[in-house]
This record gives C-alpha cells, structure tokens and sequence, in this order.
C-alpha cells in the first residue's frame, strides 16, 4: 500500500458550545496543522499515486476557505461543536469530493489543534465514494 501525505498549516477561530469547556467557550484561535494521507495499491502511469499538483490546489483551497474565519460561523457547522473531531469530518469528505484518482482507496484527514491534541477522520473507498450528504458551501 501507497501513503502519500501533503500538510498545510492555518489559523481559524471558534468556540465549543453544549458543555462547560472553560475558556474554550469563548471565541479562541487555534494553529491547525492538516496533513492529508491518501492511500492506494497502485501507481499511475507515471509512477505517481496522485496528481500532488491537483491534490496542492485543492487543499489549498479548503484551507483558504477557513483562514482567519470563524468556524461556528460556517453552514457546515450549524448545529454541530466545532470540535476537531467534527472538523476533520468535514475535512475529510470535503477533499474526498474533490480529488478525483481512480487509485485512491483512502484518504485521511489527521488535524491538529494543538502540540499534543490531534483528531482523524478516514474515507475509504474513495473511488467508488458517492457523497450522501454534500457539503454545499462555497469556497
């Protein structure tokens, strides 16, 4: 099995709702480290397991789309804690939409929001992946 991983770091404000969580229920920033792992048993005809180039526009969108915005702010959180968790969920099946290789069969979102606190969210099959629920917000 192939592994190809690519990270962007960005900063991206919320706040936890629906508990006491402390200070973290206030408007706040975290320092996001994403690093996207797409996974595959076969190399293209180039020797490549994906296009990076394709895969770097795309991150690069997502991460742009979030840089310096507030979370709770946005329609794929209404109703939801903007935990790390959720946030590498939406993450993760929003790239998963938009990367289109035939050879992945996974790909996996791992976020960090802190030195020592981390949260992943994995899609597999990701060829034959039809969104049930797609994430309509514009970037």
């Amino acid at each position: 099995m192939y592994t190809l991983a690519v990270r962007r770091e960005f900063i991206a404000r919320h706040f936890l709702i629906g508990g006491d969580w402390g200070p973290e229920n206030f408007p706040n920033s975290h320092h996001y480290i994403l690093e996207l792992q797409l996974e595959g048993r076969e190399l293209d005809q180039h020797g490549y397991l994906v296009d990076i180039v394709d895969v770097e526009k795309h991150l690069d969108e997502i991460v742009g789309y979030y840089r310096e915005q507030m979370l709770n702010d946005k329609p794929e959180f209404a109703g939801l804690n903007p935990s790390i968790e959720h946030f590498s969920r939406i993450l993760a099946e929003s790239l998963s939409d938009r990367i289109q290789a035939s050879n992945i069969s996974a790909l996996k979102v791992v976020l960090w929001e802190h030195e020592n606190a981390w949260a992943a969210y994995t899609v597999s099959n990701v060829k034959s992946r039809k969104s049930d629920r797609p994430l309509t917000f514009d970037l």
